[in-house]
């Protein structure tokens, strides 16, 4: 759903934006020219500040993001502040890590726009599912060697689990947020049959410069990365598509990559965005207090 050219803007709409998979330079141009409109912005943990800091200057910024295992912000009070700065004629990003409806409640959130009247619209963006993987030179499909995979969440062993029987028959397996759970993963896996040397990596901030990966096999994974003391956020990928991986990687560099901390220059910069950019018409949006602002204690 998007709005259309003659729709008031006096009322208000929302972007459900994705931000890509960790590095601010994989945002899309969309979701770019979005987020220097915005008058609000409601942004999450893993979102990059170099992309925070391209919100308007006036416009509001407020972090509703969670972390494991500490209290956050509600889904019901994030819908609100939508529904309510929308309401009050504002443009609002609401700004979500990798794509918005791969396991980011973007599902959730268009359903309570579209129930309060609130115009929306989705600016799809690369999973980290599909980033993080091919940052660290690894498809996750392969002719010959993998024709089918999957994406789950760790968070669903919280409830009552995956179907063990029918992961463990896709060719590739990639795991959001599997490392406090990496244990019970593989272990599932092997139990309902899967090779236990089946090749496993797990890839911490992927595409970030200091993107760190650990390989093994299943059986011995855990422990690797225990070893390791890799930390979140990182994606695991399961299947013989991990052993096309470079022994050592040489990324080509980019601004981001170049500066140790990702500060460098900024994201969207590129002469050839901005060509893009220039010849977009922006509508006026009625301006609102600036600061940034943080609900909830999500990290």
């Amino acid at each position: 759903m998007s709005w259309p050219s003659s729709h008031p803007l006096a009322l208000g709409r929302v972007s459900l934006i994705g931000a890509g998979p960790g590095d601010p330079e994989l945002i899309t141009v969309r979701g770019l020219r979005r987020l220097r409109t915005a008058d609000v912005l409601l942004y999450d943990r893993l979102i990059h500040p170099d992309l925070v800091d391209e919100a308007p200057a006036e416009a509001r910024k407020i972090f509703v993001g969670k972390a494991p295992g500490r209290p956050g912000i509600g889904q019901a009070a994030i819908h609100r502040l939508m529904i309510d700065h929308a309401r009050l004629g504002r443009h609002v990003v609401r700004l979500k890590g990798g794509d918005p409806f791969v396991f980011g409640r973007g599902g959730e959130e268009i359903a309570a726009l579209t129930e309060a009247g609130v115009p929306w619209e989705v600016v799809p963006a690369v999973s980290s599912a599909i980033g993080a993987p091919a940052s660290a030179g690894i498809p996750v499909t392969h002719r010959g060697l993998a024709r089918n995979f999957a994406v789950v969440t760790a968070h669903q062993l919280d409830d009552e689990g995956p179907d063990w029987g029918a992961l463990a028959a896709i060719d590739t397996v990639v795991v959001l947020m599997g490392v406090a759970t990496l244990a019970t993963v593989t272990q599932g896996l092997i139990d309902h049959g899967r090779d236990p040397q089946t090749p496993v990596a797990v890839i911490a901030r992927g595409t970030l410069p200091d993107e760190r990966s650990v390989v093994g096999c299943l059986v011995d994974i855990a422990g690797k990365v225990a070893e390791a003391c890799l930390r979140p956020p990182a994606t695991v990928v399961i299947g013989e598509v991990v052993g096309l991986r470079p022994e050592a990687l040489t990324p080509v560099p980019s601004p981001t990559r170049s500066h140790p901390t990702g500060r460098g220059a900024p994201p969207p910069s590129s002469a050839g965005v901005e060509a893009v950019l220039a010849g977009v018409a922006t509508p006026p949006i009625p301006p609102s207090p600036g600061g940034r602002e943080r609900v909830g204690e999500g990290g």
